[in-house]
């Protein structure tokens, strides 16, 4: 376990709404940030089949070319009734020959998979979106957090808030899907409190007691 001694971090992301949700969570510590993007790394390409491979694959790309430890996220929808897809693939389900990417193709690409399959029982659309944080240095060490929330995959798509497939995840235990919920009722966690609502914040929740408290 090593704990990080500087302010100054990489967020090790090219996606906008990831960058801004990361940005979020480590604001309140006084951390500056610059992502990937700003700082025109190239994105790696992310060969593993897991997701702390490609958030290490991430995180070590974007420390070796900064100097500084990088901070990434690899995250995805895993649905019970599809085998655990889209998994490490969710962006990639988002993909367009174009190479841009359309979430709201991919969430129909998510339903139309369940339909194949003649799901249509709410008790057998279960899924999780998990969330892996990798801390990477210059030297190569790491540090990896997971994250999971459980839910339920609905349909239609509720709510133009969050990104990715956030507006067909319910939360356990909630009525409303991510897309309806703002950035703090999201992440459910601000510092000093002990609940985490989303997989990305319960990742950084073991984040910070592990590298940040002394």
């Amino acid at each position: 376990m090593r704990k990080l001694d500087t302010k100054t971090i990489v967020v090790a992301s090219h996606n906008a709404g990831k960058i801004r949700e990361i940005e979020d969570l480590i604001g309140p510590f006084g951390f500056s940030a610059k992502s990937a993007a700003e700082l025109k790394f190239e994105e790696p390409d992310e060969t593993g089949t897991t997701f702390e491979e490609n958030a290490t694959i991430k995180a070590l790309a974007s420390a070796k070319a900064s100097g500084l430890p990088a901070l990434s996220d690899d995250s995805g929808l895993v649905v019970d009734a599809l085998d655990g897809a889209p998994g490490v693939y969710t962006a990639n389900w988002a993909e367009k020959e174009d190479g841009t990417r359309d979430f709201a193709m991919a969430m129909e690409k998510v339903e139309k998979a369940l339909a194949d399959k003649g799901v249509t029982d709410a008790k057998d659309r279960a899924a999780r979106f998990v969330s892996v944080l990798c801390l990477a240095w210059p030297d190569g060490h790491t540090e990896l957090f997971r994250g999971e929330v459980e839910g339920t995959v609905v349909w239609p798509p509720r709510g133009s808030q969050g990104f990715g497939y956030d507006p067909v995840f319910q939360p356990e235990g909630y009525e409303t899907t991510f897309g309806e919920m703002s950035a703090e009722e999201k992440h459910g966690w601000k510092p000093g409190d002990a609940a985490a609502l989303s997989h990305r914040a319960r990742a950084f929740k073991l984040f910070v007691e592990t590298c940040l408290k002394v």
